[in-house]
């Protein structure tokens, strides 16, 4: 088995100094996916958001490659990707300028052709050019879902990517996201849905 990418270590997370989950262990390597699951309420997107290092944890360690997530040496930022419930869209501009802005922000090339190609995967063709403000909700999910691009980012960690899409985006993302770990990614995700990736994989549940 592949050396882990991500290891978490006995991680704690409290909420109003109440305990919302503890002793919580798993690894993740290059080529698997772990499908997080847990009723609502379990702590699920806090656990993201520790593992994206956007909250503080109240005990426990979170690795890359065997170092701190937060130890200057660690290229984890610029490996992970994280997609939240907030598709952190800008309404005024079409889609098309959505992703591109997104990449410059993020520092990394992407030219208009590779955001059109990226927009086509997710069934955006002809909606390239419109408002985000016009979209639907399932839409504008798909367009936030194009950042998903193949060898951009080694980790993809998703908080219900599957919320407001229709059934063949659903497989279409089921898809893509499979063949992000078939080339040697990893993938984290939450999902209420029982959709499950193809390759190698689990399922992790939180307050089980």
């Amino acid at each position: 088995m592949n050396a882990p990418l991500l290891e978490v270590r006995a991680l704690a997370c409290e909420r109003g100094q109440k305990p919302l989950f503890q002793g919580v262990n798993f690894q993740l390597s290059g080529g698997q996916w772990l499908h997080l699951e847990g009723a609502n309420g379990a702590g699920k997107t806090s656990l993201l958001r520790i593992l994206c290092g956007l909250a503080p944890a109240a005990a426990g360690d979170t690795l890359w490659r065997g170092l701190p997530i937060s130890h200057p040496d660690s290229d984890y930022r610029a490996q992970r990707l994280f997609m939240g419930h907030q598709l952190a869209l800008k309404e005024e501009l079409s889609a098309l300028e959505n992703l591109l802005f997104d990449a410059a922000i993020a520092g990394r090339p992407c030219t208009q052709q590779e955001a059109l190609m990226a927009l086509a995967e997710q069934g955006l063709q002809g909606r390239e050019h419109l408002p985000l403000r016009v979209l639907s909700q399932g839409q504008k999910r798909r367009c936030a879902l194009a950042r998903l691009r193949p060898g951009m980012f080694h980790l993809w960690l998703l908080d219900e990517p599957f919320v407001a899409l229709d059934a063949l985006a659903v497989e279409r993302l089921r898809l893509q996201l499979s063949r992000h770990v078939a080339l040697g990614g990893a993938v984290l995700y939450t999902s209420h849905q029982p959709v499950a990736l193809d390759g190698e994989g689990r399922s992790y549940r939180l307050g089980a």
